[in-house]
């Protein structure tokens, strides 16, 4: 079986240029897109990345199902952001 990565608690699982942060179990959930990359060296290195926290609910309309977003650059940002509003809709706080 695969080791799942995990950032403060919370699976972090990459598909392609998308990645997802939380438990599909839990109400909310936290997409993460990288819009632009760059090369360096053999490597490619996330510049800009869309950052939506969304509700797990299938009932829920595809047009209510995002309930915040921004876009960041570099893949730090872009995870530091998304723990916060994912530890905080969770904990049913505002804000």
């Amino acid at each position: 079986m695969a080791k799942v990565l995990t950032y403060k608690g919370f699976p972090l699982i990459r598909s392609g240029n998308i990645a997802y942060y939380g438990n599909i179990t839990d109400k909310y959930i936290v997409m993460l897109q990288v819009l632009s990359s760059e090369k360096v060296g053999d490597l490619d290195v996330s510049g800009r990345i869309a950052v939506q926290l969304q509700l797990t609910d299938p009932a829920a309309p595809a047009s209510e199902r995002i309930v915040k977003s921004t876009e960041k650059n570099g893949l730090y940002e872009a995870v530091d952001i998304a723990s916060i509003w994912l530890e905080r809709a969770l904990a049913g706080k505002r804000g």
